[in-house]
């Protein structure tokens, strides 16, 4: 008998710690600096990525330790997952608190952490390190990724 996968039977807030961290797809791209007209609240996309992401795995290079290094780095809980307006719509988070399924290419779907790169869903090879660059010039790197707006 095949055992229905713990995503389709908990809730965000049912989930122990490691089945919540093991929904994060790798693909980097809430590591990303985003800009927010602060009239309309509209997200702006950028491909500069935090100091800490890791340009190839798109995982965080201290991530236990992160908020030493990132002060403003948000830690994403159940609460904030309803309230973050630029997680991407392919987050598991926001998939599975909006009661909708994983993608095929989620490493718990295909038991696979390549998958998310393969597919292009992932930052790895399409962003720029937030060091040097000033915040004034942040304007110079929008860009769109795949699935926003769905």
């Amino acid at each position: 008998m095949i055992e229905t996968p713990f995503w389709k039977t908990k809730s965000l807030a049912q989930m122990s710690g490691d089945e919540w961290e093991s929904l994060c797809d790798g693909c980097g791209r809430c590591c990303l600096n985003k800009l927010e007209d602060w009239d309309t609240g509209e997200i702006a996309w950028t491909n500069i990525a935090c100091t800490l992401l890791d340009g190839h795995s798109c995982r965080c290079k201290d991530y236990g330790n992160r908020q030493a290094t990132v002060p403003d780095c948000i830690s994403l809980t159940v609460k904030a997952v309803g309230e973050i307006s630029w997680l991407p719509p392919t987050c598991a988070y926001r998939l599975v608190a909006e009661g909708a399924d994983l993608y095929w290419w989620h490493p718990l779907v295909s038991g696979d952490p390549e998958t998310v790169h393969q597919a292009g869903v992932s930052v790895r090879g399409r962003s720029v390190p937030e060091d040097g660059l000033d915040v004034d010039d942040y304007e110079d790197f929008l860009v769109d990724w795949p699935a926003e707006g769905v």
